[in-house]
């Protein structure tokens, strides 16, 4: 089988990007970089190919200018066990310019959007009683940063 693996262009800060992702998720690591000749017109020694894992997973990226930034329509999922996961996630990838968005997701200094999603708010929307479903719905809907006491009091509300 062929192996499929994200490829991320950023702008002109992969390798501050890479290095960045690889020290804040667990089981990562940057493998391989390669960079553009000098004799490339305005890449000279930019990022021409990088390698690197987040949390076991394979990716790969490059330096290509601004052409292309990321959009909403592309995303990195993180699966946080706690409140303790979600804060650090997002006050990492939200610092020095990040932006935070609506219902979990939030967009790091680079542009590349991430949702930092609590196990536990899977759950209770996915909760086999439809009201206490649409409650954490309802609460997810009206936050950035998931706050897991707060989707907790808003589903015990009913």
């Amino acid at each position: 089988m062929s192996a499929v693996t994200p490829f991320l262009w950023f702008d002109d800060a992969a390798e501050e990007a890479v290095t960045f992702y690889t020290a804040l998720i667990p089981d990562s690591e940057l493998v391989t970089i390669d960079r553009y000749p000098d004799e490339v017109p305005g890449m000279g020694g930019k990022v021409m190919h990088v390698h690197f894992r987040l949390g076991g997973r394979d990716y790969l990226g490059m330096d290509a200018g601004p052409q292309f930034p990321f959009t909403e329509a592309v995303s990195l999922y993180v699966a946080c066990r706690d409140q303790t996961e979600v804060d650090r996630y997002w006050d990492a990838l939200t610092a020095e310019g990040g932006q935070e968005q609506p219902c979990g997701w939030l967009k790091d200094r680079w542009g590349l959007s991430w949702q930092i999603i609590p196990d536990r708010l899977v759950e209770l929307i996915r909760h086999p009683d439809p009201d206490i479903a649409h409650r954490a719905v309802q609460a997810m809907l009206r936050m950035r940063r998931i706050d897991l006491a707060a989707l907790e009091a808003a589903v015990a509300d009913g």
